[in-house]
């Protein structure tokens, strides 16, 4: 019902993955409702994107075949609307192998958009090289970390790649509810795993008295 409730109001896009617990089994009974409910052009109307993050190993044709066929029967669907693919270490190169099937897999029609998370500009290079087709890159981007902007988004406009960019907001640190407020120090103070990773970030960039700096700058301009 709240699934339902999101598309009522035009947010008919689901993001998910492989590894998100039952996000994909959630997103199945959904459409499964919805179709029972509304009928097959409702869930025309929506879509499933979801990722695949395979831990290091093979990435044989049967490998790859049987985590997109679960994620396939998982969410309950012919074909899946977007996979983004995610790898943990460049050093091995099988992510080519990974990404060469995909790419049979969505010429066979299992696999809709093709695509990729946190992949540096190098690697995605060499993916296009090989012929891959890639339709967009999700990556962290954000007033304190621009780091897409230096050669990244040249690339992918040059190859008609888009970019997916999360942490716009720093998970709520580039918000005026951080606007001179005391430094979070504590896991109480940042009590997800995101919210220190984008704390590591503003540490990285400049810490946080620069951070104030910038929020006061923004909140300036806001209501100026």
């Amino acid at each position: 019902n709240e699934m339902a409730s999101y598309v009522d109001a035009g947010l008919t896009t689901f993001d998910m993955a492989d590894h998100y617990g039952p996000a994909e089994d959630f997103y199945g009974a959904f459409l499964k409702k919805l179709n029972a409910d509304r009928g097959p052009e409702a869930v025309g109307k929506v879509q499933g994107l979801t990722k695949w993050v395979p831990r290091p190993g093979p990435m044989t044709r049967k490998v790859v075949e049987e985590n997109i066929d679960r994620s396939l029967r998982r969410m309950g669907v012919d074909r899946l609307d977007s996979v983004q693919f995610h790898w943990w270490d460049y050093g091995d190169k099988r992510y080519l192998d990974a990404l060469g099937h995909m790419a049979d897999l969505q010429a066979e029609g299992k696999i809709g958009e093709l695509a990729l998370t946190n992949f540096d500009t190098v690697r995605l290079e060499e993916i296009v090289n090989k012929g891959i087709p890639i339709s967009s890159n999700q990556v962290q981007y954000s007033l304190i970390d621009r780091r897409p902007g230096q050669k990244m988004a040249e690339f992918c406009s040059a190859h008609e790649i888009q970019l997916l960019t999360y942490g716009t907001l720093g998970g709520g640190l580039l918000t005026e509810k951080y606007l001179g407020a005391k430094e979070p120090t504590s896991r109480r103070d940042l009590p997800t795993a995101s919210l220190g990773k984008y704390k590591n970030m503003v540490d990285t960039w400049g810490g946080w008295n620069l951070l104030q700096d910038l929020l006061k700058v923004i909140f300036f301009l806001q209501n100026a």
